[in-house]
């Protein structure tokens, strides 16, 4: 037997990708930032979107974030199919199908389109995130250099949600569907980079795939967020229908959960969860990526459609909250060793809910200094917040149980994306509809779409005009700041709770 062929395929791919493997973790990289960007990028296009297809309220919130709510229970299920496949293969595979969703939403001509592309999008990235990680473990032998290809990864994945906003805004001013469509070029220099550059791996005693778990898992979540959706509208069916797919969702999870400790290979190891520390940090992960992604849809709103920013003006009014997530991160991994993980931690999220107060007063006259303020606190603590949720989620899990431990990770990080929109997006149109009162000279139909949304009632207010134009809008952004209030409110009590939990369930360090 020659030497080549003793040596494991894993470390033979390895050791033949070493000479370009900076320009892998930079591909690998780029193919990340496209994935965690187009969970926030549509934030600040919003009016636009909103004036181009006239969704409803419900639709613009699964045009959100049906994208985070698809990617979160299918990145362990293509985790597991790209070590039985081939983990090139699946990126590849994903780069088309991203890139062909992405032309679809560009040119989506109704609401109901545009959330089917944001799904497919949703499943291109499943296929890609996985396999990213796996291949920096691959590729990257040394230990060291992988800790610093690792921490790259991570800075990028934690920064992507953050930077989409302002990304979203500088496109949007050209057309909405540029948003997606910048995805296209690209995804064609990434294609044929990947298909030359990546090595192939396949696990060559792949773990059995249960289907029965992967359509538990995506169909329990999108039922969870779909009742809860439509509990708050009732556009679609009644509250008790609604309700009632709410409660099938829960126990389809429940289910899901259960049939995971009956599997010999579980697609995810729901024992990690029996470990304190374990639950707390995965607990941070989703509170802290809720709040950042919830919040930051309803702030861009309120910059745009209540203090007039235009979208670039927006984006650029956002840069603080940008900024201070990477020093977060960057600082965070400084005062970890010297606070340890439960003050870091509670610290952080103490920090977002204190930075959240003030916002309880804004009206509709612009307070740059004040909001500034806000947004760095609420960057800064989010980032520190998830850094050290992150490492406690890691040193909480056994060595055998680390992949497992970072596809729990990932999948908090994707879901909290999705159910802070859901759920705060749900709060505030629940709170505005019944705060914006009938303005004469406009019509019932014309009050009817107002209520949908803020955005549907700039809308209106544009095409009725005149006086009774000015008014609807006025009314309008008055009853978006109130709901802002109650959404806000909302936040700063859950976070508080969850920064108390964390000091009284983390061990002392």
């Amino acid at each position: 037997m020659t030497v080549t062929q003793a040596v494991p395929p894993a470390r033979r791919a390895g050791r033949e990708h070493q000479h370009n493997r900076w320009a892998i973790l930079v591909l690998l990289c780029v193919s990340l930032l496209l994935i965690t960007v187009d969970a926030t990028v549509l934030h600040i296009a919003v009016p636009a979107l909103t004036a181009a297809l006239e969704p409803s309220a419900v639709q613009l919130l699964w045009i959100i974030d049906v994208y985070s709510l698809i990617v979160a229970p299918l990145l362990i299920v293509f985790g597991t199919l790209g070590d039985r496949y081939g983990r090139k293969r699946l990126v590849i595979a994903g780069f088309v199908l991203f890139g062909l969703a992405s032309a679809g939403a560009a040119f989506a001509a109704t609401p109901l389109t545009l959330v089917a592309a944001r799904a497919l999008l949703g499943v291109g990235g499943a296929m890609i995130m996985p396999a990213t990680l796996s291949l920096i473990r691959q590729v990257f032998t040394d230990r060291r250099e992988r800790a610093i290809a690792l921490g790259v990864w991570s800075a990028v994945a934690a920064a992507g949600a953050a930077v989409g906003p302002l990304i979203g805004g500088l496109l949007v001013g050209l057309w909405w569907g540029a948003v997606f469509l910048i995805n296209v070029p690209i995804l064609l220099v990434l294609l044929p980079a990947a298909l030359r550059m990546l090595p192939e791996y396949r696990d060559p005693e792949p773990r059995p795939w249960d289907v029965t778990s992967a359509a538990l898992s995506v169909l329990g979540i999108l039922a969870l967020a779909f009742g809860l959706k439509e509990a708050g509208s009732g556009s679609l069916m009644p509250f008790p229908a609604a309700a009632a797919v709410f409660l099938t969702g829960v126990a389809l999870l429940v289910w899901f959960a259960r049939r995971q400790t009956r599997l010999e290979t579980p697609l995810l190891d729901v024992s990690l969860f029996r470990r304190r520390d374990f639950t707390t940090g995965v607990l941070g992960v989703l509170l802290g990526v809720f709040a950042l992604v919830g919040l930051q849809l309803m702030l861009a709103q309120y910059l745009q459609l209540v203090l007039g920013d235009s979208p670039v003006r927006a984006a650029f009014r956002m840069l603080p909250l940008v900024l201070s997530a990477i020093t977060g991160g960057l600082v965070a991994a400084h005062l970890l060793p010297r606070l340890g993980m439960r003050a870091t931690m509670s610290g952080g999220l103490a920090l977002v809910a204190f930075s959240l107060t003030p916002t309880l007063t804004l009206g509709v006259e612009g307070h740059p200094v004040m909001l500034a303020c806000c947004f760095v606190g609420i960057g800064f603590g989010v980032q520190v917040a998830l850094l050290a949720a992150s490492d406690t989620i890691m040193s909480a899990a056994p060595a055998s149980h680390a992949g497992g431990a970072a596809a729990v990770e990932g999948t908090a990080y994707e879901l909290g994306a999705g159910l802070g929109v859901a759920v705060l997006g749900t709060i505030t149109t629940i709170a505005y509809a019944p705060g914006l009162p009938d303005v004469r000279g406009v019509p019932s139909a014309g009050m009817d779409q107002a209520r949908q949304s803020l955005a549907g009632a700039a809308h209106v207010a544009e095409e009725v005009g005149g006086n009774a134009g000015g008014a609807l809008l006025h009314a309008a952004r008055w009853a978006f700041v109130n709901a802002l209030h109650t959404t806000v409110f909302v936040s700063v009590v859950l976070l508080s709770v969850t920064a108390v939990a964390v000091a009284m369930l983390l061990r002392r360090d």
